[in-house]
């Protein structure tokens, strides 16, 4: 998990993010630096204009070693 909180809730993926952005339930995204601006530029514009915070990560590599699963990945995030 990204934090140590014992309640915290962590989804991976651009489709799951931006699901959970669109229920108004995310606390914090992730985005790998070095993801593709077409898989990254939704969440982000979501994010932003629900004054979610967003937190960058390296790479996707890091991320997904992060979210403790062995693929790349290029967004995260915490939800409620």
């Amino acid at each position: 998990m990204l934090y140590d909180q014992k309640d915290t809730i962590t989804i991976v993926g651009t489709k799951q993010t931006l699901k959970q952005l669109g229920q108004g339930a995310v606390k914090t995204v992730f985005v790998a630096k070095d993801a593709d601006d077409r898989v990254t530029g939704q969440v982000l514009e979501l994010a932003k204009a629900q004054n979610v915070n967003i937190e960058f990560v390296e790479t996707m590599k890091e991320l997904g070693k992060k979210c403790n699963i062995e693929v790349k990945t290029a967004v995260a995030a915490i939800i409620a």
